[in-house]
């Protein structure tokens, strides 16, 4: 019989020892795939750069608020555009910016120094680095450091919005679905391989930190500049998403998105278009991609289209000294057997 104080090697009670395997068998939670329940939903955006992600966020959010929802957009690009189109063309005071100001001034950050309205939709930028002085990716941090301590997590909003660049695919960028701080994330893309490769990233990603435990999904693409070819609704068939909406490759809408006009408005010839995307984007149910292979992604192209055609051939040491090859011995040290 053991005594009840008897204790391990360690030199821990035994039943302390048995209660912490017991609990150690145990295996967690299945990943959940029960739709969104949180009051507010959280949704990053990512895709390349010049995609049209800011074009597609303004317009979205505009919409959301004409439809009575409170909307919350949230700039995480270093070159703080999202807001841009949104306020006409202006510049929107950065998170990062305004702290370093009023750190100086040894004031506090307010609110209403960093988050700006207009007619509904709330936004901000958390801005970043002046080239060559900084990473983009701490900043994104430290911004949403900031907004912890302004409140972020008791906001009552309805939809808060994140434009994430996709591109780059340091920490900072990848925040949202590494920290669950959103419930699902949307693709930005169009018909061309470089956003196609960003957006398997982005579901790379997602796949990478649903495999650890997290609950981040894909919602679905938004395929932007639509020329008809077919490539990213095919990308989003083999991944196993769905198209929230396809904006076409148009002159006035290009002219509009370059004078900083507004269309996502009820009143708007595309109008329906960006309130079907609002519906969609609300009622999106988070999901596990299926990232394609590098080669897999190509095939989604024709061979004129990305250059499969070409053999790789392999270079000589002749070739890379020029008239004469010089041959050198290893510099592996052999030993003689003794």
């Amino acid at each position: 019989m053991t005594p009840t104080n008897a204790l391990s090697a360690t030199g821990a009670p035994l039943k302390f020892m048995e209660r912490l395997r017991t609990e150690a068998s145990v295996e967690p939670d299945a990943v959940s795939t029960a739709p969104v329940t949180k009051e507010t939903q959280i949704i990053a955006i990512y895709g390349k750069g010049g995609i049209g992600k800011s074009f597609t966020l303004a317009n979205l959010s505009y919409m959301m608020a004409q439809q009575g929802k409170k909307v919350l957009l949230i700039g995480c690009d270093p070159k703080s555009d999202t807001t841009s189109l949104l306020f006409g063309g202006r510049a929107c005071p950065t998170i990062i910016e305004t702290s370093s100001k009023k750190k100086l001034a040894g004031e506090a950050v307010a609110i209403g120094d960093v988050c700006f309205k207009r007619d509904g939709v709330y936004a901000m930028e958390l801005g970043g680095p002046e080239v060559g002085r900084g990473c983009g990716g701490r900043g994104i941090i430290h911004g949403f450091e900031l907004l912890e301590k302004l409140g972020f997590h008791e906001w009552g909003f309805d939809y808060v919005l994140l434009d994430f660049l996709g591109d780059v695919v340091c920490g900072g960028f990848g925040l949202p679905i590494a920290r669950d701080m959103c419930q699902k994330v949307i693709v930005v893309a169009s018909n061309d391989l470089q956003s196609l490769y960003v957006a398997n990233n982005v579901c790379s990603a997602v796949e990478y930190f649903r495999k650890l435990g997290g609950n981040v999904g894909v919602a679905g693409m938004v395929i932007n500049r639509d020329d008809g070819t077919g490539e990213a609704a095919a990308f989003a068939e083999k991944v196993g998403i769905p198209v929230l909406s396809t904006i076409p490759a148009n002159d006035d809408i290009r002219r509009k998105s370059a004078s900083y006009e507004i269309i996502g408005r009820p009143d708007s010839v595309w109008g329906p278009m960006f309130a079907e995307l609002a519906e969609n984007v609300g009622t999106s149910q988070p999901m596990r991609p299926k990232p394609m292979t590098q080669d897999q992604l190509l095939g989604l192209f024709s061979a004129d289209v990305v250059g499969r055609n070409v053999v790789l051939e392999p270079a000589t040491q002749f070739d890379m000294c020029g008239k004469t090859e010089i041959k050198k011995e290893t510099l592996e040290v052999v030993y003689d057997e003794v």
